[in-house]
């Protein structure tokens, strides 16, 4: 009967979880491979692709590999459906890694969805964007950061805040300025969600950029209270960061108002301590601050605690710990104010971390009689969870050490509860014994003595230890203290078991080690309490409690009338049970029978040193290592003791004995009082996670120096003035607005040029015919100006689509529209055609092809195949002293069907082309004659701008296989424009389809005809253009000089080419803007504008980079 209503239960529990499950997509953990997916993966219905997608996911959560359905995933990503799409970036970002060839094709989706309308969408895309870490992509993520950064979603703007850390790591060093200053434009957001965001952003980027904290410093403080509760963890910590090295630390403070106060570590302040003790009646030094306490955590909170520990412990490095300089004034300073105030209302947060970063920055910078305002904040937090209480208690301790007088009130709130952990309990031990007092202390006994009762021994032997600091602190009750302590250890229950450790035994070697910490203090006047312990050596069987008393026989031997009476009889009790003693008790019977026979007096002399004998001889036959040892040193150090007949005769007559003064030293120095060091203090910021672990975590940073951010307003002022000559008219930190076409939110470049334009009759392929002719004049002077439709155009259009619409700009004067129209002058240059040497590569060496050398190099015409194909000049010779015979280049995947996959996300572009071979078969060479060589033309298609073709080498019936790498400068071809045609099309790709690189130029300088009397600034312009057409395919559409622009002055000089991409016909437009003096190396900043991002931005990474070689042609 039982067994049934058993069952049924059983069933009905079953039954609930099943109901409970009902609607959830708990079931695909269950058996995620019950179905095939690749069939709903190619499905046509949304649901189904979506059911395949789950699963995938369930898969890879339980740790399955699932990277084999790649391509059918990815291929998905241009699906309607926002779950689809969704599911799919979450594949993506498992496997891109794994997958980074199938990974670019899905870029242009990405770019897509960026300018989708729903924010969801554009915030996923940017996260799969920024989460997939592959360097090829880096520059177009940037790109999309940079215009998501000005999203009207703020949605969007937070995740474009989220995707800077992940770019911040891929070390891009080259855009790491553009990163910050993307970074600076979100912390200016209005928006307290994404400032958050931007604020972890700038904690990983640029944590000392203290240029763009700045620029947004109240607008931080006063959006502060409203920012997310993580957020404010961090920006409470960048604004500390940034007052201290703008304006160092407060003088008013507790970190520096003690400093040159009393020299024996103790301040009583009136005013001040009177503020902060409410115990009026306790005059103690309770209720004083360690002045050398606080500036060690002072010095510690700037220069972090193994900087300042390594240096030498002089007196002199505490006291004077900062200068007048590094210091500011609460009164006079306006920053610091605001943060105290905007960090006050946090003092009463829900979230523990925030209270603690909002104490921290009080405790630092507040002034000494607001510092209290903490204390209550911190308590409440008590009353959190064991693990938010045990960081809290952490941080408690460092400011109790520092100012016991803040906390001495609320000593009731450390009070142990059962409930408490270990941990916590040890740490409210140690803040009771911290901030007792004469008036409290009655109640903490009070307290001590039922915690001694616990059944937790090693917790009861914590308190026993609390106990002796309290009496060590207050000189008021020692006597009490001594009284229980010496109780405890005359139980009977300490004399049982020694092997109980962690029991009754480290309860008893507490006590012992208590009442000698409260002996110390006084030894004088506690000579009968270390009598009553010398006597209780019969009854501890514990090995460390009868340690600690016989070392406390060795060191008060000489205290007293009594004491040096007991000593022949406590040597020969320790020699009688010397053979049964513990390792370590033993240790401390030879060192304290050496101790005793030193100062032995003459009518004991005799007896001790027979004593010391008989234990040396019991030593030396004992089996543990370190007491033969021990007993060895003992003997030769105690030879000229042993030797004498009477005490005071070696020290009489055999003074130049050195082991007499060695003996002396080690055993006859009285014992000093222990005076704490900071050695073991070490002191991280309030709220770190150092301060928990006491030592440096990664990532890990003290505060800056203070004043070491000197903000001067001159460079300000020379930052605009660079800008205004470099013609830039928008500033890249306004907000977008949010505008009904899709490229509305998109974002426009700040390193644009905006100015005015102009005009060039250039219509040739890559120069003019007409500047052949020697007649033309090289530099032709013309005084039109940029008319006010193409004005209009550039302005109006630009920045209505891409910034707020300003009323002004649409409502300027004829004469404001003049005075921006500037004259230029258009270069002709010459037929340089002839001049071009393409660049060669390397596709097989001699030493691997058995001495056949084989380079190519991509050439200008145009295939007569398709216009996917490539041509490329392949130069053979044989290197060797043998003909090489049947040499032959071909395709290793010849005939093969491209992927399915692929085909889908290449596009319809090249649909029609799936059946154009890859490979077009060149002329056989039947036999390479020694030092021969033979070119041969291919023409090639390149399945992605990336990515290497593999070719077979066939030669003397050899097969060795080769790589040939596609040239991004020879995936375009020129295009034909002019000047109108060429803004125009400009004008429709601004913002996301803009981007441009800095680089540096300097072939002009090694050209010797500079120092012919050729005019510098055609030749500037010819080797600008042969290092553009040796590398690219590219049709030079105008090359323009500002006229206004001195004999020496190359800035503003403009060079124009204009393209196509092969698979798409898509115009790519590059732009090259020098800046610099014509005998100096120039700054060029390339341009590019292009529908297709990921192949204009590697392009344009192409162009950077060969700008900067060396020349190797000639004239």
């Amino acid at each position: 009967m039982f067994n049934q209503f058993g069952s049924t239960s059983e069933t009905l529990s079953k039954a609930s979880a099943v109901v409970l499950r009902i609607g959830t997509d708990a079931h695909l953990y269950d058996d995620p491979e019950d179905v095939n997916i690749a069939p709903l993966l190619d499905s046509k219905f949304e649901s189904e692709k979506c059911e395949a997608l789950k699963r995938l996911l369930a898969l890879i959560a339980q740790g399955f590999d699932v990277s084999n359905f790649f391509p059918q995933v990815v291929k998905n990503v241009a699906s309607q459906s926002s779950e689809v799409k969704k599911l799919v970036y979450l594949y993506l970002l498992q496997y891109a890694e794994k997958r980074p060839n199938e990974a670019l094709l899905s870029i242009n989706y990405f770019q897509k969805d960026l300018g989708d309308p729903n924010p969801l969408v554009r915030a996923w895309a940017l996260r799969t964007m920024a989460g997939i870490r592959l360097h090829v992509i880096a520059p177009l993520a940037l790109a999309a950061v940079s215009k998501c950064a000005r999203d009207p979603a703020v949605y969007v703007r937070k995740c474009a805040a989220n995707a800077l850390p992940k770019l911040h790591d891929l070390r891009l060093e080259e855009h790491a300025p553009a990163i910050e200053e993307i970074v600076g434009i979100l912390l200016n957001d209005h928006s307290p969600g994404v400032v958050g965001a931007a604020a972890a952003a700038f904690t990983s980027i640029c944590p000392n950029n203290f240029e763009l904290i700045r620029k947004n410093y109240k607008k931080l403080c006063q959006i502060l209270p409203d920012v997310e509760e993580w957020g404010q963890i961090l920006l409470i910590g960048i604004l500390l960061r940034y007052v201290v090295a703008r304006h160092g630390l407060v003088r008013e403070s507790l970190m520096l108002s003690l400093h040159g106060m009393d020299s024996n570590g103790f301040c009583e302040k009136d005013g001040l301590v009177r503020d902060l003790t409410l115990d009026k009646e306790d005059g103690g030094k309770s209720d004083s601050f360690d002045v050398n306490l606080v500036n060690v955590v002072s010095k510690c909170y700037i220069e972090g605690p193994d900087e300042y520990l390594s240096r030498s412990s002089c007196p002199d490095t505490v006291t004077s710990a900062f200068d007048s300089k590094e210091t500011t004034s609460i009164a006079h300073n306006e920053d610091v104010k605001i943060l105290l105030q905007c960090t006050s209302p946090l003092l009463w947060s829900n979230n523990s971390a925030v209270v603690l970063a909002a104490a921290g920055v009080q405790w630092i910078m507040a002034p000494l009689e607001d510092v209290k305002k903490i204390v209550k904040p911190l308590l409440f937090l008590l009353r959190s969870s064991s693990a938010s209480k045990y960081v809290v208690l952490c941080n408690i301790l460092v400011f109790a050490k520092a100012a016991p007088s803040l906390f001495a009130p609320h000593f009731e709130n450390f009070f142990i509860c059962s409930s408490d952990a270990y941990q916590v309990k040890a740490h409210k031990l140690e803040m009771l014994s911290l901030i007792a007092t004469a008036s409290s202390i009655t109640s903490i006994l009070r307290e001590f003595d039922d915690y001694i009762k616990d059944p937790d021994r090693r917790f009861a032997a914590d308190t026993i230890a609390a106990i002796g600091l309290c009496a060590k602190r207050l000189p008021t009750i020692p006597t009490t203290c001594l009284d229980g302590l010496l109780a405890l250890v005359r139980q009977e229950s300490f004399a049982g078991d020694p092997e109980s450790v962690d029991g009754e035994a480290g309860v008893l070697v507490q006590a012992v080690m208590s009442i000698q910490t409260i002996i110390e203090r006084d030894p004088d006047s506690h000579d009968k309490v270390i009598i009553q312990l010398f006597r209780s050596l019969d009854s501890i069987k514990v090995a460390a409690a009868r340690a600690t008393i016989i070392w406390m026989v060795g060191v008060y031997c000489s205290l007293g009338p009594i004491i040096p009476r007991m000593l022949t009889t406590l040597t020969k009790y320790l020699a009688w049970s010397f053979k049964s003693e513990a390792s370590e008790t033993k240790l401390q019977i030879l060192n304290t029978t050496a101790k005793v026979l030193i100062s032995a007096k003459v009518d004991d002399f005799q007896m001790l040193k027979r004593i010391m004998v008989y234990m040396l001889e019991l030593g030396e036959c004992d089996l543990s290592y370190d007491i033969r040892d021990r007993t060895r040193f003992l003997k030769k150090l105690l030879s000229c003791k042993l030797a004498s007949n009477e005490p005071t005769e070696d020290s009489v007559a055999s003074q130049e004995n050195i082991a007499v003064h060695v003996v002396e030293h080690v055993f006859g120095r009285k014992l000093k009082p222990f005076t704490p060091v900071a050695l073991n203090d070490r002191f991280y910021l309030p709220g770190s996670l150092s301060q928990i672990v006491l030592h440096a975590a990664p990532g890990y940073e003290p505060l800056p120096k203070p004043c070491s951010f000197v903000f001067e307003e001159h460079d300000q002022l020379s930052d605009l003035d660079r800008q205004r000559e470099a013609g830039a008219e928008l500033d890249g930190s306004q907000e977008s607005s949010e505008t009904g076409d899709e490229d509305g939110s998109s974002d426009y470049d700040t390193e644009s040029s905006v100015g005015s334009e102009f005009s060039s009759d250039d219509n040739e392929r890559k120069v003019s015919n007409d500047a052949s002719d020697p007649a033309a004049p090289l530099i032709q002077i013309s005084d039109t100006s940029v008319s006010a439709d193409q004005e209009e155009l550039r302005s109006k259009r630009a920045l209505d689509l891409w910034l707020d619409d300003q009323p002004s700009t649409s409502n300027q004067t004829p004469s404001a529209v003049n005075s921006n129209q500037s004259s230029y002058a258009k270069i002709s240059i010459g037929d340089i055609g002839s001049r071009v040497k393409p660049k060669s590569y390397s596709l097989l060496d001699p030493g691997n092809g058995s001495g056949l050398k084989v380079d190519y190099a991509f050439l200008s015409e145009v295939s007569t195949v398709s216009p996917l194909h490539v041509c490329v000049e392949v130069l053979f010779e044989n290197s060797s002293g043998e003909p090489i015979l049947d040499v032959n280049l071909e395709d290793e995947e010849s005939m093969k069907v491209a992927d399915s996959s692929e085909q889908t996300l290449v596009g319809k572009a090249n649909a029609s082309y799936n059946n154009v071979p890859t490979l077009i078969p060149l002329e056989e060479i039947s036999c390479l004659e020694p030092r021969q060589s033979a070119k041969r033309l291919i023409q090639v298609r390149f399945h992605h701008h990336l990515l290497p073709m593999r070719l077979t080498l066939h030669y003397n019936g050899k097969k060795v296989p080769v790589k040939l790498r596609p040239d991004l400068g020879y995936l375009v071809k020129p295009f034909s424009m002019s000047i109108e045609e060429f803004l125009a099309t400009e004008s429709r790709l601004p913002g996301m389809f803009e981007y441009s690189r800095r680089c540096t130029f300097d072939d002009h300088v090694k050209d010797s005809r500079m120092e012919n009397g050729k005019d510098k600034f055609l030749s500037i312009c010819e080797c600008i253009t042969l290092k553009v057409l040796s590398n690219s395919n590219l049709h030079l559409v105008s090359v323009d000089l500002p006229v206004a622009n001195t004999l020496e002055d190359a800035t503003g000089l403009r060079l124009r080419f204009g393209s196509k991409i092969l698979s798409s016909e898509i115009p790519l437009l590059i732009t090259i803007t020098v800046q610099g003096k014509c005998t100096e190396v120039l700054n060029l900043t390339v341009k590019i504008n292009c529908e297709e991002t990921v192949f204009g931005l590697n392009l344009l990474n192409r162009i950077a980079n060969f700008m900067v070689e060396p020349s190797s042609l000639t004239s």
